[in-house]
């Protein structure tokens, strides 16, 4: 796994435990009633974050020290989740709701969007600002 792969697992585990915050699901172990179940993608987004916190900690750059550090946080969070023999909507909503769940999140969407290449007017249609540019 990469690291776009990592961050990839991560935001769409994210989407994913809205949607089932969202159904109101009690709490169970879930080898009960209809999938899909919150621990595949909760394990999945954990060993994403263990990826991203093991190659970014070796980094020297500051904001990827940064995400190292948020995912670890994160991850604790993830982590007590599936030691939880019952999940449901309520406690997923929580966890959607906790700040350092949110704060790689954030990390991830601005480190993501920082390394794409700008768009160009010609492929995008759409007007780039250069702050750089005089009128």
């Amino acid at each position: 796994m990469d690291i776009e792969e990592s961050i990839e697992t991560i935001e769409a585990g994210y989407e994913f435990l809205l949607a089932y915050a969202a159904q109101g699901r009690p709490a169970s172990d879930e080898s009960d009633g209809p999938g899909p179940h919150a621990r595949p993608t909760i394990e999945g987004m954990v060993s994403a974050m263990t990826h991203i916190a093991g190659v970014f900690s070796e980094s020297e750059d500051d904001f990827e020290q940064l995400i190292a550090s948020d995912c670890k946080k994160a991850k604790a969070a993830l982590t007590f989740m599936i030691g939880q023999k019952k999940i449901g909507s309520e406690v997923v909503d929580n966890l959607n709701a906790s700040i350092h769940l949110r704060a790689v999140l954030t990390n991830l969407f601005l480190y993501s969007e920082a390394l794409r290449p700008l768009a160009t007017e010609e492929v995008s249609g759409v007007m780039a600002y250069d702050a750089m540019k005089k009128s």
